[in-house]
């Protein structure tokens, strides 16, 4: 069988958003991969086995892992369909199985558009098949068995099958939502970059439909990211081991601790939104015992000494442009007059609301979210 170029390096490549690359590459290094460098929208790693299995079920800040199967010079339509028709795709999957094919191309002056690469490889996996067995397996662009990759900067070309099987932002808590839902992964790196560890307890005070609560707890608790997951892509390898696999999700599980009582808790005025909270803690183990009450900012009582973490509406998405600024006002008055002795990490998906919230912030760092460039503040209450 063919060796494919990720059997030989050991070189993986973790999608990253952008402004997540210093926390990934720490939690990246924590989970045992070494020789870490920075690339278009992401990082690549070394990684044995197990630690490539690692990585996919345990890292938080990592959208999906590719594995790297052949790199080749690309000038053209034809180049890139002669390489794709060469591998052997029927070692990653059967005929009966569905793929997909997601491509991101840069500076070749003949494959201009990410969208028709993604075809011509596709139409090359599909000719490989027909020519080897006389029938073809069916393209899925949402929900495939195995998701393709392919990677164009100027000449040169890299396909990758994705180890992790689809976006590991898609956690499997989030079974109720409401609009404008924070994605997993931005919460929980305004979690790690917060350094909350649990020495005080952590509110979240417009909680929406959970996600900041739900990741405090998988970070305090020890949860695997991928604990809910039922499948991931690196289960396609050749030279998947089960064994192996089996040993690391047991290892990884039996490090998962209770919640200590008090340490969590939010509140949303939408009482739509408290109903999906409470039904997507619920999900993850021990998460039932989450308080998440129905309240206005108003009518909280005092947060002192306790971690504040909000991500508070601005305007994007959500109709309530002009009540913004007495919103903020309002909210900075809150955090000044009644949360003494509290940090309070805010997460500002319009970077101009920092200005209307009337509050020094101690640092500010960026964090981008679905095209937003947002801010993520940190206020400290004295």
């Amino acid at each position: 069988m063919h060796r494919f170029e990720y059997q030989t390096t050991q070189r993986y490549f973790a999608q990253v958003a952008e402004g997540f690359e210093a926390p990934a590459g720490a939690e990246l290094a924590s989970l045992g991969a070494t020789a870490i460098t920075p690339g278009f929208r992401g990082l690549h790693f070394t990684a044995d086995q197990p630690v490539l299995y690692a990585v996919n079920y345990q890292a938080r800040l990592v959208t999906r892992v590719l594995a790297p199967l052949v790199s080749f010079s690309c000038r053209d339509r034809n180049d890139l369909y002669q390489a794709a028709h060469a591998i052997e795709w029927w070692s990653f999957f059967k005929m009966e199985q569905t793929f997909g094919v997601f491509a991101n191309v840069s500076g070749n002056p003949a494959l201009t558009h990410s969208n028709f690469a993604a075809l011509c490889m596709k139409d090359a996996v599909v000719d490989a098949f027909r020519r080897k067995f006389g029938q073809r397996p069916n393209v899925d662009r949402d929900q495939p068995d195995i998701w393709l990759n392919l990677y164009i900067e100027k000449e040169r070309a890299t396909i990758s099958v994705d180890t992790s099987g689809g976006s590991l932002h898609r956690r499997g808590y989030r079974r109720e939502t409401v609009e404008a839902p924070m994605q997993e992964t931005l919460a929980a790196a305004i979690i790690a970059m917060s350094g909350w560890q649990g020495e005080k307890p952590l509110y979240d005070p417009m909680c929406g439909s959970g996600t900041l609560l739900c990741e405090a707890m998988m970070h305090l608790c020890a949860i695997p990211a991928g604990y809910l997951r039922p499948h991931f892509g690196f289960q396609a390898l050749p030279d998947f081991n089960p064994d192996q696999w089996a040993t690391i999700k047991r290892n990884a599980d039996a490090r998962i601790r209770a919640l200590p009582q008090g340490m969590l808790a939010g509140s949303d005025n939408d009482p739509a939104a408290v109903r999906a909270a409470r039904v997507n803690c619920s999900v993850l183990p021990g998460g039932a015992g989450i308080p998440v009450a129905r309240s206005s900012l108003q009518d909280l009582p005092e947060l002192e000494n306790r971690v504040i973490v909000c991500n508070p509406p601005y305007g994007i998405r959500l109709d309530q442009e002009p009540s913004l600024d007495d919103f903020y006002k309002g909210l900075g008055d809150f955090l000044k007059k009644r949360c003494k002795g509290s940090e309070a990490y805010l997460y500002f998906g319009n970077r101009d609301m920092l200005k209307r919230i009337g509050l020094r912030p101690a640092w500010k760092k960026p964090l981008r979210n679905a095209g937003l460039d947002g801010r993520l503040a940190k206020f400290e209450m004295y």
